[in-house]
């Protein structure tokens, strides 16, 4: 079997940006909602047969109290807000099961999804739908790989190293150096994509890269003053590297949790306040063919 486990964070801000705005009759914004409902069909039309998606319940987590800079909901619109419990309640109709996270994050459930499921030995291969960077690093050879379904891209352990220059396990130590602005974390100051993984791919760990630059065995341009920046933030390094990495006690359940039976009783009055009527129908025939 293969095991699929889909971003419904991504997928619903992704949705949400692309679609023209639909209200339903209570006046609450379901556009996102719509497109990702009608999207994880088609994967079951596809043949999907174990499926979990993952959700930020709630915009922080834990990582608000190690960080003062890191992501927060501020800014996030209501109306999208809004849209992720009504995402959740009906992925659950849809018998779909769904990891939504509340202390820690979506990305920590898909790297804890991911983690168990690669240690099941029935399971032929993991795909990580998603094509956030820090999901790179749960990548494992041809076992577990990252699926960027928007563009069609799948990505290996050899796709990560082509993507960003380093191994999955080094991506924590990359997003450290380099900085993820979509976390709010800044990185080292001068530290680019190109020279981190230039380094990484070197010595894989901060803990690693020498601190005297006359020691490195890599060309690096500047690499005097990049050691430099490194010993004074090394302590960042270290903040901004936990940071990045990916927890992986977020999920108690396991791939028989995740397997697609077919939807609740409820799932056509979901359907009907959606819109989306003949979904239903299109649900049916895809269990009949099972």
């Amino acid at each position: 079997m293969d095991v699929h486990l889909l971003d419904g964070t991504y997928e619903l801000f992704r949705h949400h940006f692309a679609l023209p705005s639909i209200i339903d009759a209570e006046g609450v914004e379901i556009a996102a909602v719509r497109g990702v409902l009608n999207s994880v069909v088609t994967m079951l039309d596809e043949g999907v047969t174990h499926i979990a998606v993952a959700t930020d319940h709630t915009v922080d987590s834990f990582r608000n109290d190690m960080y003062a800079g890191y992501k927060t909901g501020e800014g996030l619109e209501e109306e999208l807000f809004l849209q992720f419990a009504i995402l959740e309640a009906a992925l659950s109709s849809l018998g779909i099961c769904v990891l939504a996270m509340t202390e820690y994050e979506a990305d920590d459930a898909m790297a804890s999804a991911a983690r168990i499921a690669g240690r099941d030995e029935r399971v032929a291969r993991v795909h990580l739908c998603t094509p956030d960077k820090d999901l790179s690093q749960c990548v494992e050879g041809d076992r577990i790989v990252q699926v960027d379904r928007r563009r069609g891209e799948i990505r290996n352990a050899d796709g990560v190293r082509a993507k960003f220059g380093v191994s999955p396990e080094s991506i924590p130590d990359w997003l450290a150096l380099t900085g993820d602005t979509a976390d709010g974390f800044p990185g080292l100051k001068g530290w680019g994509a190109k020279s981190s993984a230039v380094v990484l791919e070197e010595y894989l760990h901060l803990e690693n890269i020498p601190r005297d630059p006359s020691q490195w065995t890599v060309q690096v341009r500047g690499a005097a003053r990049l050691a430099e920046t490194l010993d004074a933030s090394f302590d960042d390094a270290l903040l901004f590297r936990d940071l990045a990495t990916l927890r992986y006690d977020a999920v108690s359940s396991g791939v028989d949790d995740w397997v697609w039976i077919g939807p609740r009783s409820d799932f056509q009055s979901w359907c009907d306040r959606l819109g989306l009527g003949r979904l239903s129908q299109r649900v049916e025939s895809i269990l009949k063919q099972r």
